[in-house]
């Protein structure tokens, strides 16, 4: 799959993103992120944007995670945490949890040809 941006659609992402006012120039310095979000929106969705949303995630002193209401229960790096607040109060929480070993699985479907 081939995605495409004009500079007119990065032009026009731009005022309606409110970075430029109509008939300005963007900025080269914001291009490429308005770029992405370009296509971003051209990507098809995937099963993992269907993925549930947590109601509430509390961080607490020493790195105890609570999410829903219910324990995280894995060992999670503290010093890793990284939180990046929208203004509306939702946000996304970024963990690290350390493993010695990593299994990643394709579900059945995509197993048989």
């Amino acid at each position: 799959m081939r995605l495409t941006i004009t500079d007119a659609d990065i032009t026009a992402k731009a005022v309606e993103l409110g970075v430029i006012n109509a008939g300005e120039s963007v900025p080269p310095a914001q291009r490429s992120k308005i770029a992405a979000v370009l296509l971003r929106e051209q990507l098809p969705r995937t099963k993992r944007d269907d993925a549930p949303v947590a109601q509430s995630i509390v961080v607490q002193p020493g790195g105890g995670v609570e999410i829903d209401g219910r324990p995280f229960p894995w060992v999670i790096q503290a010093e890793t945490i990284e939180v990046t607040l929208d203004p509306s109060g939702s946000g996304l929480v970024r963990l690290t949890i350390p493993t010695l070993s990593v299994q990643i699985t394709k579900p059945e479907s995509e197993n048989t040809p």
